[in-house]
């Protein structure tokens, strides 16, 4: 299904992006008692120190706290020119905040605005142009909740073109849907009549996560997503299997389970939204969380040293719990693991299946 011109405005890119940089990736927890203007000055020194621009910030939260958060921001930073992804997942401490992740870059980055918004930052690593997207909703909340699903994706192939990019370019997305398990079943519909009509360049369908969230527009989803185009002869994009489970579209979900991008810098590994599904596509281990923990987490160790890494390669992970008091089943986990350290946000999302207590997403970079 083709895409529709896009009746947003769209403004000219900035000045074009310095080559030379490396991606950074942070994730920043509240300490306890911790209010939101500290944790972005913290935030804040940390981008500092590392002399790095803010690409993409990915917030899970309570609404309430979003304009507290943006104002924060502003003034421990300056005008917040970046994308931002507000996901209201719910912490588990009953805290404002769960966490915040960015992804930042110490080289040039260049903005890409929509509709009087910074929606996307382009750079170039490791011998690839690459665009992160983030904050998109669609403009009509009274659309149904496929032709949101529809327009959002419109909105994103305007976004890349705009950058010298095309959907085809993407290698990976998040999708936050309010109430999810309402109209899981009509999203994939929507997205894979539109990925029926691209022909993604690496061969394959973009690494995802998709789970449920509330966003501040009240629109029905927000979307983030990364687009990836080489440069050089050595930079390339391609699908990971998981040894573990089938691939996704076999059950009828339009994304792949994992995606790398490899360069001369090493190889970044996007492991998809994972949970507790049998090879087959069943979901195993039905009310048993700590049993789902234990799948989950096995498998993304399965894609992991497929790759050649393990869990200590991990630069960033989301933890999604369906019921907030079964977030000390990971951190259970985590100890006995010895992956107390990890880089790992936990947050109250419904996942999008009734039967799933928990999925994780996770991100690695593997030098190996």
């Amino acid at each position: 299904m083709p895409l529709l011109a896009s009746h947003w405005e769209t403004a000219p890119l900035s000045e074009p992006a310095r080559p030379g940089g490396k991606v950074v990736t942070l994730t920043c927890r509240p300490l306890p008692g911790e209010a939101i203007p500290a944790l972005c000055r913290r935030l804040a020194a940390q981008l500092d120190t590392l002399n790095a621009t803010p690409l993409h910030l990915l917030a899970f939260g309570n609404i309430r706290a979003y304009a507290a958060t943006l104002s924060a921001l502003e003034h421990s930073q300056g005008r917040v020119d970046w994308p931002v992804t507000w996901v209201e997942g719910a912490t588990c401490n009953q805290g404002p905040i769960a966490g915040i992740q960015v992804h930042a870059f110490t080289g040039g980055v260049e903005r890409i605005e929509f509709n009087g918004h910074s929606v996307g930052s382009v750079f170039t690593e490791g011998g690839a142009r690459q665009c992160f997207v983030g904050g998109l909703s669609p403009a009509d909340n009274t659309l149904s909740r496929s032709d949101q699903t529809r327009c959002t994706l419109e909105n994103l192939q305007t976004i890349l073109a705009q950058a010298g990019f095309e959907l085809a370019d993407t290698v990976r997305t998040w999708f936050f849907l309010e109430n999810i398990l309402e109209w899981y079943d009509d999203f994939n519909r929507a997205r894979t009549n539109i990925y029926d009509g691209v022909k993604f360049h690496t061969g394959s369908l973009p690494a995802s996560t998709g789970v449920g969230a509330k966003n501040p527009t009240g629109a029905a989803l927000a979307l983030a997503a990364w687009a990836f185009r080489p440069l050089e002869n050595y930079s390339c994009a391609r699908e990971v299997a998981s040894p573990l489970q089938c691939p996704a579209p076999a059950y009828g979900s339009s994304f792949s389970r994992a995606m790398e991008l490899a360069s001369d810098m090493g190889r970044r590994l996007f492991i998809s939204g994972t949970a507790s599904i049998a090879p087959g596509g069943k979901t195993l281990w039905v009310g048993d969380v700590h049993k789902q923990v234990e799948l989950t987490m096995a498998v993304v160790e399965a894609m992991l040293r497929a790759r050649g890494g393990d869990f200590s390669d991990l630069t960033r992970a989301t933890a999604y719990f369906r019921h907030p008091a079964d977030a000390g089943v990971f951190t259970e986990w985590r100890a006995a693991n010895q992956l107390a350290q990890m880089p790992v946000v936990t947050a109250q999302c419904d996942v999008c299946r009734d039967d799933l207590l928990f999925e994780l997403e996770a991100e690695a970079e593997i030098r190996a």
